[in-house]
């Protein structure tokens, strides 16, 4: 016997105790073991577990029951398929027992086998098996009428199993069809609900026949409106077409016809309930066949408008009238709304939410409807904000919502289609609503509801992120309905927290300027906040400070709002959160977030307080807890344009940053690398230099390809150091100059990698005097190149000759005076018979940029060199040498561009690489400078656009396109009359899809 199954044996006895405590232990350890992948049960050990789950399904102790049920989910796996089907029958079996719970338990069981029984679609019989040994057993229970129950809970089954496997149980459609279709007149309610659920899951499943035998039964039984029915009947018909509609709306658009037109004539009777289960019924139907209902969406809209304002028991007062009942004594209000509206039978407010959710629908599927919509919904939407039953009115700010998402211009290029201002568009329509949206919000605000307030909370936001700047005029009103909230201690803090994050978006989207003269009415609230016991308070809080402070005085504009009267409060009320210790993490990172902005904005007006915050800084950057927020609040006051002293903290930082760059925690390395920069950046000579030294130790280790990313910021960071103290590189500039060739070699290197390293290489030589000899430099890159081809050891990777040549070239351009000597040296390498294939690629690609910078002395000779190249036996060299042609080409035009159309018409065999050399020299060329040659080079490229090769005609393409983005306004007209003439690169001779 192996060890699980004699584990498993010693459980099932401990099963059998009669305590109940050994017994639920026993079944908690079975559970622990069967969810266990490697678990194997011999045929011996699975009869026995089953047996023994199935007795304690009918144990007395309720826990094991439960725990014993839970257990066949993870057993369906690990048994046989006879197996599952014994603890099937078992279960059917005791669904029909005379004992309630061991029917609860059953039930239980059965859902927990169907919900981990692999899909028909893994290749597994088991589902279909299991489901046809289910099915005939809760057929016969649902249709025995004797006890309800037993009923239900088949019921709720079956519309589980169909739900998930509808389709394995084809064969019986039929059988369930009609099993269920007559619990549809059952006296029951819940028998009625449950039939109509699952009946909408078969329809998702069944065949197109059965569909149409369901509609045909449901239409056929809808009595004309007229015509003496139950209500009780007609409003189950309904609410099973909605459910069908909902789970298989799309088979249904062939009946919408003769459907809708019922379902609107039942709406107009004086049946609250059934009003709303027609409208649920046509929110399903526009939401699922949006394009059968079109010519239904007038009448529908009327029904939504009509029944969205249905409240036959309340009768809404004129704005004056309720101005003056605000008047009066709120205890009395409130006794006389609870005495008013406490009626139970008032079902009106449902058809109200079903028609917003109607409405909500018809929105959402018909974008194309959107200016009707802005005509006819939105004033009838804002005029219902006013909704006194809470549910309905979150469903009318909802539908609200769906229509300024649909508002919503496109992100991109597409935004520039439709502006706000521009007449008759849809964002012209909302923006005139605007104001009646924060007329008919102003109350809501206030209101005593927190619902209603979240509600015009996420309205407005919405709002704003759509016609950003709409709401600046409307300013006072959604101040008052702010601080109305922050002050508001009755309620719960959730709704704090919505005001909070409303008025941060608000800072986002509106002027500054707008929040000028409601600042003294909105920081003390904040500030109230900022100090809440509360920490998801204080932490949001905390962000609505820094996002005030960013928004109210910006770094690029010049300041119009005076600081002076606002600076103390703000500093002090952080100051006090960044110095308490037992605060929780959110908080700490938010303080340090926020003061590291309140620094950086506003630090020459911080006065005494400056200290103090630069030093908790420094004491939270040697906190482990607090270090990475503290590092970027660090960068956010190296960067400001304020150019504070920081010399009380940069000699103790340094070290403490130097050591961060030895962490694991990549997110701290990176921005440990941005904050260095920005000290670099800002402080300059004034860096300590033995700190500095400190630093730029752990450098080398990081110019490694193992992280690209850290490998740039690193080395755009010496490059700032050999800017700012070229001194401290002294030592360093060896071992860092080392791992950058190896970096440099690799063939992933990124482009942003080799920009930084050319921006470091410049630097190096850029000084004066230079850190390091610019000849040195030269040979330092050359030398993976030379030495390879000395050796003669393993290629280097294409793309590492690029990056090579990107930095002489890089190297060049920072020593113009050396340009020209480095130009001619290229030029021997190129021509010596001695030269390897590598140092003729590398001599190529160099020349391509630096030709471009050495003067017209090299070039005369670069011709013959470059053209005896054209004809070399190495494909690379001869690759290099034409991208060579094209790029000094590029740089001397009047020489070169009509040598190389000259050698194109005189040089058949070397076209495609004469080509590709014009193709450089068209892409790397000032498109100015091209304009006089353009004529030349289009009747030279559409004589060619009809060659026989296709690799010619592809570069032909290629370059006709870049000629024509150099004058487009002239010369895409031109294109597009060759392309209708069927003359071009795709439709020429060469081309066989030219008829």
């Amino acid at each position: 016997m192996s060890t699980a199954a004699f584990h498993i044996s010693s459980l099932l006895e401990k099963m059998t105790s009669s305590d109940k405590d050994f017994r639920f232990m026993a079944t908690s350890d079975l559970m622990s073991e069967l969810q266990k992948d490697s678990i194997q049960l011999d045929e011996d050990s699975e009869r026995k577990v089953v047996k023994m789950l199935l007795r304690l399904l009918e144990d007395k102790n309720g826990e094991v029951q439960n725990l014993a049920v839970k257990c066949l989910g993870p057993l369906v796996g690990k048994v046989k398929e006879y197996q599952v089907e014994t603890i099937v029958d078992a279960l059917c079996a005791n669904m029909r027992s005379d004992k309630e719970q061991l029917r609860d338990i059953a039930g239980i069981g059965l859902k927990t086998v169907l919900s981990e029984l692999p899909p028909a679609a893994t290749g597994s019989g088991l589902a279909t098996n299991v489901c046809r040994k289910i099915t005939g057993q809760l057929t016969s229970a649902i249709a025995q009428q004797e006890d309800v129950a037993v009923q239900l809970e088949a019921l709720d089954i079956l519309s589980d199993m169909l739900s998930r496997l509808g389709a394995p149980l084809g064969a019986f459609h039929a059988s369930l069809l009609h099993c269920l279709l007559p619990q549809l007149s059952s006296p029951r309610l819940a028998v009625r609900k449950r039939a109509v659920g699952a009946l909408g899951h078969l329809a998702a499943a069944c065949s197109t026949d059965l569909f149409v035998e369901l509609a045909d039964h449901l239409l056929d039984r809808l009595p004309g409106p007229r015509a003496p029915a139950s209500p009780v009947a007609i409003r189950t018909l309904i609410q099973c077409l909605g459910s069908v509609g909902r789970q298989a709306g799309h088979r249904l658009g062939a009946h919408l016809d003769r459907l809708v037109p019922l379902v609107e004539e039942f709406c107009n009777l004086d049946d609250d309930e059934l009003r709303e289960s027609c409208l649920q019924a046509f929110e399903a139907f526009l939401r699922k066949c949006p394009k059968e209902m079109g010519p239904h969406v007038p009448s529908v809209t009327s029904l939504c408008l009509q029944y969205m304002k249905h409240d036959p028991n309340y009768n809404y007062d004129s704005d004056g009238d309720e101005e003056q009942m605000e008047t009066e004594d709120n205890e009395f209000s409130e006794q006389e709304s609870e005495d008013e509206y406490s009626d139970d039978d008032d079902m009106s407010w449902k058809v109200r939410r079903a028609a917003a959710k109607c409405m909500a629908a018809l929105i959402g599927s018909r974008p194309d409807l959107l200016p009707d919509f802005h005509g006819t919904l939105a004033p009838a939407l804002i005029c219902r904000f006013k909704e006194r039953e809470e549910n309905v009115k979150a469903d009318v700010f909802g539908a609200y919502i769906v229509l300024l998402r649909q508002t919503r211009p496109p992100k991109g290029w597409l935004e520039s289609m439709e502006e706000p201002t521009q007449t008759g568009s849809n964002l012209h329509a909302l923006r005139g609503q605007v104001p009646l949206v924060l007329k008919a919000l102003q109350r809501q605000l206030k209101d005593r509801s927190v619902r209603a307030r979240q509600g015009c909370f996420s309205l407005l936001t919405e709002l704003a992120g759509v016609l950003p700047g709409s709401l600046a005029e409307h300013m006072p009103v959604l101040v008052a309905g702010i601080v109305f909230s922050l002050v508001d201690r009755s309620s719960s803090s959730t709704i704090r927290m919505d005001a909070l994050a409303f008025l941060q978006g608000l800072l986002g989207t509106e002027p500054a300027e707008a929040f000028h003269p409601h600042l003294p009415t909105l920081l003390p609230p904040v500030m109230a906040c900022v100090a809440d016991p509360f920490y998801k308070i204080a932490a949001e809080a905390l962000l609505v400070l820094q996002e005030l402070v960013r928004a109210l005085w910006p770094l690029d504009r010049p300041r119009t709002l005076d600081p002076e009267p606002y600076v103390g409060e703000m500093s002090a009320a952080t100051l006090a959160r960044l110095r308490a210790t037992d605060l929780d993490q959110e908080v700490k990172e938010r303080a340090i977030t926020c003061m590291g902005h309140l620094v950086a904005h506003l630090g020459d007006r911080l006065g005494d307080d400056l200290g103090p915050s630069l030093l908790l800084l420094l004491d939270r950057l040697r906190n482990e807890i607090t270090r990475l927020p503290a590092v970027k609040a660090l960068t956010l006051v190296a960067v400001s344009p304020l150019r504070l002293d920081l010399q009380p903290v940069v000699a103790e930082a340094l070290p403490v940053l130097a050591s961060f760059l030895r962490k694991n925690q990549r997110a701290l390395r990176l921005a440990t690398l941005a904050a260095l920069d920005a000290l670099a950046q800002s402080q300059g000579l004034s860096l300590p230099p033995g700190a500095m030294q400190t630093v730029l130790a752990e450098l080398p280790a990081l110019v490694s390809e193992s992280d690209m990313h850290v490998a740039q910021l690193a080395v755009d960071f010496l490059a700032t150091v050999t800017q700012a103290q070229p001194a401290s590189m002294a030592k360093v500039s060896g071992p860092v100059l080392s791992e950058l060739l190896r970096l440099l070699c690799s063939p992933l290197l990124p482009a942003g990698v080799l920009a930084a390293a050319e921006g470091f290489l410049q630097a190096l030589v850029g000084t004066r005097p230079p850190c390091v000899d610019y000849e040195g430099l030269v040979r330092m890159l050359t030398a993976p190149v030379y030495d390879q081809a000395a050796e003669g050891g393993p290629g280097l990777h294409k793309q590492v000759f690029h990056s090579l040549a990107h930095c002489v070239a890089a190297l060049a351009a920072a020593c113009p005076q050396e340009a020209a000597g480095t130009a001619n040296r290229l030029v021997c390498d190129a021509r010596s018979p001695h030269s390897s294939t590598g140092v003729k690629v590398l001599a190529f690609l160099s020349l391509a940029e630096v030709g471009q910078v050495a003067g017209p002395g090299p070039q005369r000779e670069l011709k013959a060199v470059l053209l005896e190249a054209l004809g070399s036996p190495s494909e690379d060299v001869r690759a290099a040498a034409s991208y060579a042609l094209g790029r000094v080409g590029a740089g001397n035009l009047p020489d070169f561009l009509p040598f190389l159309l000259g050698q194109i018409e005189a040089e058949p065999r070397r076209q495609y690489l004469l080509l590709h050399s014009l193709r450089e020299a068209l892409g790397a060329a000032q498109p100015d400078s091209l304009k006089p040659y353009a004529e030349d080079i289009w009747a030279l490229l559409f004589q060619r656009c009809e060659g026989a090769e296709e690799g010619t005609r592809g570069v032909v393409a290629e370059c006709i396109g870049k000629l024509v983005l150099v004058n487009p306004p002239f010369l895409l007209p031109r294109f597009r009359k060759q392309l209708a003439a069927g003359r071009g690169t795709g439709v020429g001779k060469g081309s066989p899809d030219r008829k």
